[in-house]
C-alpha cells in the first residue's frame, strides 16, 4: 500500500499519512512504534516533550528499514526557547532518536508570552543549514504568529501542526497557510476521543455507506481535504485500521457534511491562552 506524498514549499516531500506517539507510554513507544512500521507507517510524528524519543529511535534501528524511507519529525518545547537553547535542543532530541537528522523539526507552541518564537525560528534556520534537519516548521502557530516569522526570517514555515478535526476545522489558518504555501497537519484528528463524533450523522452514514470504521472515514476526511494526519493508537489492530483507508473515497457530497460538523469545538490547549 502506497501512502501519497505531499510536495512542501522547500522541494521536499512528506507522506501524507503517518504515525503520531504523543502520550504513548516510554516504555511502550519501541513496541507501538515497531508495530506501526511493521503495518506499513513510514512517517512518525514524536516531540522532546513527549519522552519517548528513545523508543522511537530504537524502533527505527531495529527496524532495518533503510533511513531515506523514513520520514521522522520532532519537535522543539517551550523551555527549549532561544537561540542557543534551541542547538542544545536539536543535538539531544538527535542523540535520543540515534540519527544524524530528522526530516522535518517543529517549534512546538508559540508561546507569544515568552515572545521568543522568532529568535527561535531564525535558529531554525540555522539548524537547516547546519544539515540537522531537512525541513522546518512550526506547531499551533495561529495567523498573527504565521505572520511574525514570515515578516521577520527569510524561510516560511513548511507546514504548521495544529489542532484540527471535524468539530474544530481552523479554517481562518488554513486558508492563510495556503496562500503562503504553508501545509496543514492535524494533530488530534479524530477529536481525542472527547466528544461524538463517530456517533454524528455525516461520519456514521459515510461509515455506513463505504462498510468502513468511523474513524477511517474521518482520516479520509482529512486525507482529501489535503491536509497531512498521524493518528495514533496503543492497539496494533486499531494501528492497521487506520492505516488501511485507500480502498474507498469519499464523495463530495460527504466531505461537505463532514465540514459542516465544524462548530469550533477545540480539545486542546489554546495557544494564544494556555501557557505551560
Amino acid at each position: 500500500m502506497t501512502v501519497p506524498t505531499i510536495a512542501l514549499n522547500d522541494g521536499t516531500t512528506i507522506p501524507q499519512l503517518g504515525f503520531g506517539v504523543f502520550k504513548v507510554d516510554p516504555d511502550e513507544t519501541e513496541r507501538i512504534v515497531t508495530d506501526a512500521l511493521e503495518v506499513g507507517y513510514r512517517h512518525i510524528d514524536t516531540a522532546a516533550i513527549y519522552g519517548n524519543e528513545v523508543g522511537v529511535g530504537r524502533a527505527i534501528e531495529k527496524s532495518g528499514i533503510p533511513r531515506d524511507e523514513l520520514f521522522i519529525t520532532t519537535k522543539l518545547w517551550n523551555s527549549d526557547q532561544g537561540t542557543q537553547s534551541a542547538f542544545d535542543a536539536i543535538d539531544l532530541s538527535l542523540e535520543k532518536l540515534g540519527l544524524d537528522s530528522v526530516n522535518l523539526y517543529l517549534i512546538h507552541w508559540p508561546r507569544p508570552d515568552l515572545d521568543k518564537y522568532l529568535e527561535t525560528w531564525l535558529a531554525l534556520e540555522q539548524i537547516k543549514a547546519d544539515g540537522k534537519t531537512a525541513s522546518i516548521g512550526v506547531s499551533n502557530f495561529h495567523v498573527e504568529h504565521l505572520e511574525k516569522v514570515i515578516a521577520g526570517s527569510s524561510t516560511v514555515p513548511a507546514v504548521d501542526q495544529i489542532e484540527l478535526h471535524p468539530g474544530l476545522a481552523q479554517k481562518e489558518i488554513r486558508d492563510f497557510a495556503a496562500s503562503k504555501g504553508i501545509h496543514i497537519e492535524s494533530w488530534g484528528p479524530l477529536g481525542q476521543g472527547k466528544y461524538d463524533l463517530f456517533g454524528m450523522g455525516p461520519v456514521a452514514d459515510a461509515a455506513a455507506a463505504h462498510g468502513a470504521t468511523p474513524a477511517q472515514v474521518v482520516i479520509r476526511w482529512h486525507l482529501q481535504n489535503g491536509l497531512i494526519v498521524f493518528p495514533k493508537s496503543n492497539s496494533r489492530e486499531r494501528v492497521a485500521e487506520n492505516f488501511d483507508v485507500f480502498g474507498f473515497e469519499l464523495t463530495a457530497a460527504e466531505v461537505a457534511a463532514i465540514d459542516g460538523l465544524d462548530a469550533g469545538m477545540r480539545m486542546g490547549s489554546n495557544p494564544v491562552k494556555d501557557f505551560f
